[in-house]
């Protein structure tokens, strides 16, 4: 487990050290002993958030509701700064599902959360439980990982897949980082454009527009986050203008791109997930006091 700091905040940070047998399903460790108020900054993935320490991490969304323990969010929850999370003693795994896995997954579609966060509970009923204290026996991070990647395998298995035409759709999106025509998905597919926007959002979860620009607003983010300057990313990324970056980002986050950078949520990115392109700069230590604890 590795230590990352952002300000005076310290998190311990595990990542597996094999991937997922799950293609689109990756993972990473959290032990956080003072969470507070952290921004969720909407992400094109499917959150699964699975804990079992000794607290609890809670989610207060901007009409004043509050979800407790493990959890599940569609793709671009969040938008407008409507989502923070918080706790104390918070240790979880946190599972990024690719939207084309997450309906066989979960047992539901995206689309069926309605843009809010839900508890897993109802979704899972008593297995959560039995997850958490799995999980809370078991005496290192990598059987943490290794055990719920097995409950995920099994249940991908298990569950209805997405139409292959959606999974081609997902792939160009993600492929172009956002750069794709919209109008031009229906036909490479071959299907009608109210066939796919109809499927598509009803086992993603998001409209293929929507996906677009959530795609292209995390490719976005993260380089703004690795140091890269607001005019730049703009024009590598497709936007108009830095003008156009600046709304986009603020309609996703609520906040401007300056303070984008500095999310730890997103910072975090480089150490939890590192993998993506453009990987974050944060501050990095060896295992530090209570995030070496239990390893």
């Amino acid at each position: 487990m590795r230590t990352f700091m952002h300000g005076a905040a310290a998190w311990g940070v595990a990542c597996p050290q094999r991937p997922s047998r799950v293609a689109g399903v990756t993972m990473a460790g959290f032990r956080v002993r003072d969470l507070d108020a952290l921004r969720m900054v909407p992400h094109p993935a499917v959150t699964l958030l699975l804990e079992f320490g000794a607290g609890s991490p809670v989610m207060d969304d901007a009409a004043g509701r509050q979800q407790r323990g493990s959890v599940v969010a569609g793709p671009g929850v969040g938008a407008g700064g409507a989502l923070w999370a918080r706790g104390e003693n918070v240790e979880c795994v946190q599972v990024r599902l690719s939207p084309v896995v997450a309906r066989a997954v979960l047992g539901a579609s995206p689309a069926d959360f309605d843009g809010a966060v839900v508890s897993l509970e109802d979704l899972w009923g008593r297995e959560v439980s039995r997850i958490r204290e799995r999980l809370g026996d078991v005496s290192s991070w990598q059987d943490r990982f290794a055990l719920t990647d097995a409950l995920l395998a099994r249940r991908h298995e298990a569950g209805p897949p997405v139409d292959p035409e959606v999974v081609r759709a997902w792939g160009r999106i993600v492929g172009s980082r956002g750069l794709v025509r919209v109008d031009g998905l229906a036909a490479e597919v071959g299907w009608s454009r109210k066939r796919l926007w109809s499927r598509f959002r009803s086992q993603l979860g998001l409209p293929p527009k929507r996906a677009v620009k959530l795609v292209r607003f995390d490719h976005a983010a993260h380089r703004l986050v690795a140091g890269e300057g607001a005019a730049q990313v703009a024009a590598d990324a497709g936007y108009a203008d830095q003008s156009h970056l600046h709304r986009d980002v603020m309609a996703f986050t609520g906040a401007t791109p300056a303070t984008v950078a500095g999310e730890p949520f997103l910072a975090v990115d480089g150490i939890a997930w590192p993998s993506r392109g453009t990987p974050a700069k944060p501050h990095v230590s060896a295992d530090l006091g209570w995030a070496a604890g239990r390893r």
